[in-house]
């Protein structure tokens, strides 16, 4: 069988995905140091971070994060045990709870807002905010079509 051949944009594609995995081991150990004086880690900061302006349920927090069902649970109730989260009945739904902040959650987050803004403020330094903005804007175009389109078989 014939391999198909990688277009120009497949082979840009597969190079931003590289560079992807690297940003992301790099943005990973960062907000693992900025979180650690909080008493938290990158994996617990995301999952409080979710829902630090609004409840959400595990399978929510999940899909906003990216994140598969299965560990946003364990660090969810982890973070319960703690006492930085706390579970709320869901009107929506009664077998899926909320997940809420709780005061000491909101406190730690607190701790690390400064650490996180000084960090990002030293690495955009002298980047162009529009270029900035049009790399969001299409990670974002990104995610939408990665998860649009299925792998095959």
């Amino acid at each position: 069988m014939n391999e198909p051949q990688k277009t120009e944009a497949a082979k840009l594609l597969t190079e931003i995905v590289l560079l992807t995995f690297r940003l992301e081991g790099g943005f990973l150990a960062a907000a693992d140091r900025i979180s650690a004086p909080a008493g938290l880690t990158a994996a617990r900061w995301k999952v409080l971070g979710a829902v630090l302006y609004e409840k959400r349920s595990v399978a929510e927090i999940g899909r906003v994060m990216g994140l598969t069902r299965q560990s946003v649970q364990r660090l969810a109730d982890i973070l319960v045990a703690e006492g930085i989260a706390a579970y709320e009945d869901n009107p929506a739904h009664r077998s899926a709870k909320l997940l809420v902040p709780t005061a000491e959650g909101r406190a730690r987050i607190a701790k690390l807002s400064g650490r996180q803004t000084d960090w990002a403020n030293r690495v955009s330094d002298g980047l162009d905010p529009t270029s900035l903005a049009a790399a969001r804007d299409m990670l974002k175009t990104l995610i939408d079509r990665v998860e649009a389109t299925e792998v095959p078989a």
